[in-house]
């Protein structure tokens, strides 16, 4: 789809060429009922257009184009409208015609034109006679015109020799003059409190969510310079609260049309400021969408809240409209699913309502032991968010939340109202939230003077209470319903991603990118190898880079929490802790009350850190197979909890990443025990043999395996002579190389005993028969060899069922260099012989294992012949290039990878030569 904005102006003919007629079932000429001929006599303020693709989804696209126009331009009143005209007209293009539509949107002082032009390529003119039939209603198509008739104040349809559109005008409801809404007039000391100069901050984020203006009072609200922040994104700086499946994101809401809400911004000294938020979607003059963001404090949002819209009233019922109690205008205004607007809105109604400083509004868990708080005002809300007090805070009925109570001077009673300690409050009423006689929640308003607040407060705040019950348990039952399925859909991606890996790095960053920031600000892993072993510090991780390695040194100073194997999440106190006494030490020296009288450069970063380790800190177990093998811990930052939802899910993926942990380890150990093993069957190194160079190349099939069942060797055996063998047991993978090591070390054996090829290789035969069901037969090259004086080397070969030894001479001709023998762990009564070759100088000797000769691609097989082909390219080369260029040839023979472990051994004569 593109799209474009021209605001002002008389526009320009905006139909493109080559446009699609409608399906002649719905043309309609300039005479059908109810249509108006076009005109353009109201001036055009804006225009906005689109192309869209013939495919289905291109109609819900259309709807969301048409839309988000109108809603930008304040059209609201008629968007309805506007999108099930376009709906229908464009699925006539897309769907039915089978071609790309136009869609036009012309504002007018008056009201909108949108036009909707296809491509369709045969043409019906109707006769201006001819009378026309708009079909059935029923039917799939035709409707499209129909609707045009009913809904809209003028429509028709133009045709020209090339193309054909429909329009339709819809014209604006009249408003009355005034205002929109009014609140009360209020008497001055009943207005909201604010700073001696209210400062409203005006960002502009750009369409990718970058910020792109940047006001004085923004800069004095939250400490940056507009060159600090113009062109990085409003989420870096935005404390959004991420629940999963719940709430709109701080992106989320930036795409919306209008929106208003809460949020925190992260201030330079790395303070959370609550601020008051109005975001307006706008075009720029290029036709750029773009966000226009007010800010204020939020205990200041009077000034940009948008007032209640109040029931209608005449003159008649004005009287009784004085006599209803305030609360009963607030109730339904929310939206039924809008938990945390819902709430807020009723502590602020709450507390007006009863002239106090301050409200608060608390929600029962599943089991009602605890009340975890959910809304405030007049109190410091991000670090009352999500705290939890007990039901049954004491004894007698002043003391639970299930009956209502009247606290005339806290100082009397301290500890009654948990919430409101520090705070300064010194008298309040609370009153619980029923729904069927169950504890639901419990709704609360304070003030800073004593002996505010009676029985007929209570009686007044427990009936608005009584009226609202229903509607946030029903909200709150809607934002479970949300959490727990966005909760599903986490928890199957997490096993996904944690199924498919068994690296133990790999895993441990998974753990803690999934909980940050999902679940968490910052999260660290820590592991405990056995049960003797210390817990260790092994990944740590924050939404902010920039404060991972403070966060690390931090708690790399903190001793590890307790390895308790208890489920569930528990409080850990200590990181806090010692985050606030390194921002204090940090601020006593830079005033030179520390000994010091230089002001520490790290003073930023400390406070920094601080900041973000001084909220709630839980820590789980990490539990697999009985036994914890380590502990995840996720935090908050300065003065924030978590919802129990959130740790239940985090309880959740612990025991599911404990156990992707655990297998991590459990592989990499028998990795390195399998890889141990492998490599105690190669030769530890090659031998240096005086006038012979030896090279080998060794290449073991599947993944992880470094020997299979191809096999070589190169040793010494007395008086100057060496043995050399090379061999391939059948099969790969382990069985094959347990029968590899059986010969490896065999020949050793026996050669070293003094008996001669034959010999070794009939009692390795034995050796291998003996093996039972666990036997495999194999074939060997084996051979003794001695080097000559006159630079020449002498070898006995013996070539048990093995591919035959090429030997390659200084004229380029190839040979083979023993002839063919049976096989080992066959038979029992074998009968060998050895052949004698010499190697005269420039001579080489090639030995490979049949994962060489029988490398195929599609029919093709390289083959004995194809190896001799290859060898006789390598006349001049050393042994390690003879073998190189082998290998190479063998790899570029077919693109699949092998299937077959390879060996090759290459030995060379040189000759005498002088250094």
């Amino acid at each position: 789809m593109t799209t474009g904005l021209h605001p002002g102006g008389t526009p320009q003919d905006p139909r493109p060429t080559g446009h699609h007629a409608l399906p002649t079932q719905e043309r309609a000429g300039h005479g059908a009922p109810g249509a108006d001929d076009r005109t353009r006599s109201s001036v055009i303020t804006a225009r906005a257009a689109a192309s869209f693709e013939p495919v289905g989804r291109s109609v819900a696209t259309a709807r969301s184009f048409v839309r988000d126009t109108l809603q930008g331009w304040g059209f609201a009143d008629i968007v309805d409208d506007a999108v099930v005209l376009t709906s229908e007209l464009v699925t006539n293009a897309v769907v039915h015609a089978g071609t790309s539509a136009d869609v036009l949107c012309l504002r007018s002082d008056d009201g909108v034109r949108i036009e909707v032009a296809d491509r369709y390529p045969e043409r019906e003119i109707p006769l201006q006679a001819t009378a026309v039939s708009m079909g059935s209603p029923d039917r799939e198509g035709g409707r499209g015109l129909q609707l045009c008739a009913a809904l809209a104040r003028r429509w028709g349809v133009e045709y020209t020799p090339t193309h054909k559109q429909v329009w339709f005008q819809l014209d604006l409801p009249e408003r009355a003059v005034g205002t929109r809404a009014a609140g009360p007039s209020l008497p001055a000391d009943l207005l909201p409190l604010a700073d001696g100069r209210v400062r409203v901050a005006v960002v502009q984020i750009d369409r990718t969510g970058a910020i792109n203006s940047w006001n004085e009072d923004a800069e004095e609200l939250f400490g940056y310079a507009a060159e600090q922040v113009t062109g990085k994104p409003l989420t870096d700086l935005a404390a959004w609260p991420h629940t999963p499946g719940t709430g709109t994101g701080i992106v989320e809401a930036l795409q919306l049309s209008r929106w208003e809400g809460s949020y925190g911004v992260r201030c330079a000294d790395g303070r959370v400021t609550p601020v008051y938020a109005s975001h307006l979607r706008v075009r720029d003059t290029s036709g750029e969408p773009s966000t226009v963001c007010l800010l204020v404090r939020d205990h200041e949002r009077a000034v940009l809240q948008t007032p209640l819209r109040g029931p209608a009233s005449d003159s008649g019922t004005h009287t009784e409209s004085q006599a209803t109690d305030p609360f009963e205008v607030f109730i339904g205004s929310p939206a039924p699913d809008d938990l945390d607007g819902l709430l807020q809105r009723t502590v602020e109604r709450a507390r007006d309502m009863l002239d106090g400083d301050s409200a608060f509004l608390l929600l029962a868990t599943d089991d009602e032991t605890e009340l975890e708080v959910r809304a405030s005002t007049g109190l410091p809300s991000a670090r009352q968010r999500f705290a939890r007090v007990p039901v049954e805070a004491g004894p007698g009925r002043y003391g639970s939340a299930r009956m209502p109570a009247v606290h005339e001077d806290l100082t009397v009673v301290p500890g009654a109202v948990p919430l409101l300690g520090g705070t300064g409050m010194r008298s309040v009423v609370t009153v619980p939230l029923k729904v069927e006689g169950r504890l639901t929640g419990s709704l609360g308003v304070a003030a800073e003077s004593p002996g505010r607040y009676s029985n007929e407060e209570a009686l007044r705040l427990q009936f608005a209470a009584d009226r609202i019950a229903l509607a946030v348990e029903s909200a709150r039952l809607g934002e479970l319903e949300r959490l727990r399925r966005g909760s599903l859909s986490f928890l199957v991606e997490a096993s996904d991603l944690l199924a498919g890996t068994l690296d133990r790095d790999q895993t441990l960053a998974l753990m803690a990118q999934m909980t940050v920031p999902t679940l968490a600000t910052w999260c660290a892993v820590y592991t405990i190898a056995d049960q003797a072993s210390d817990p260790y510090l092994s990944y740590v991780l924050h939404e902010d880079e920039e404060l991972i390695d403070g966060l690390k040194a931090l708690l790399s100073k903190v001793a590890p929490p307790d390895p308790v194997p208890t489920p569930g999440a528990r409080v850990w106190s200590a990181p806090a802790a010692a985050a606030h006494d390194a921002a204090l030490r940090t601020s006593m020296r830079s005033l030179g009350l520390g000994g010091q009288t230089s002001i520490s450069s790290g003073i930023g970063p400390t406070l920094a850190t601080a900041a973000a380790v001084g909220g709630e800190t839980v820590v789980l177990p990490l539990v697999a197979r009985n036994r914890v093998i380590g502990m995840l811990t996720l935090g908050k930052p300065s003065d924030e909890h978590f919802r129990q939802e959130i740790l239940e899910l985090a309880e959740d993926l612990s025991r599911r990443a404990a156990l992707a942990l655990d297998n991590a380890r459990l592989y990499s150990e028998r990795t390195a025990i399998s890889q141990s093993l492998q490599r105690s069957l190669l030769p530890p190194e090659l031998p240096q043999i005086q006038g012979v160079e030896v090279e080998v190349i060794y290449r073991a099939a599947g993944e992880g395996n470094e020997v299979g069942g191809d096999f070589y060797d190169v040793f010494p055996i007395r008086d100057g002579a060496y043995g050399f063998a090379i061999g391939d047991v059948c099969g790969t993978g382990p069985e094959a190389a347990a029968v590899t090591g059986l010969a490896r070390h065999a020949l050793r054996l026996l050669a070293r005993e003094g008996y001669g090829g034959p010999a070794v290789l009939e009692r390795l035969n034995s050796a291998i028969l003996d093996e039972g069901a666990r036997s495999r037969f194999l074939t060997l090259l084996y051979g003794e060899l001695w080097p000559q004086e006159d630079g020449s080397a002498v070898l006995k070969v013996v070539c048990a069922g093995h591919p035959l030894p090429l030997r390659l001479r200084q004229d380029g001709t190839v040979e083979p260099a023993a002839e063919p023998q049976p096989l080992l762990g066959v038979m029992e009564d074998l009968e060998l012989y050895e052949q004698r070759v010499t190697l005269d100088p420039g001579d080489v000797l090639l030995c490979v294992t049949d994962g060489v000769t029988e490398r195929r691609e599609g029919t093709r097989m390289l083959g004995d012949d194809g190896l001799a082909d290859v060898l006789t390219t390598c006349t001049g080369l050393t042994a390690g290039a003879v073998a190189a260029r082998i290998m190479r040839a063998v790899e570029r023979f077919a693109s699949d990878a092998p299937s077959d472990d390879m060996a090759i051994l290459a030995m060379r004569v040189p000759g005498l030569h002088t250094d």
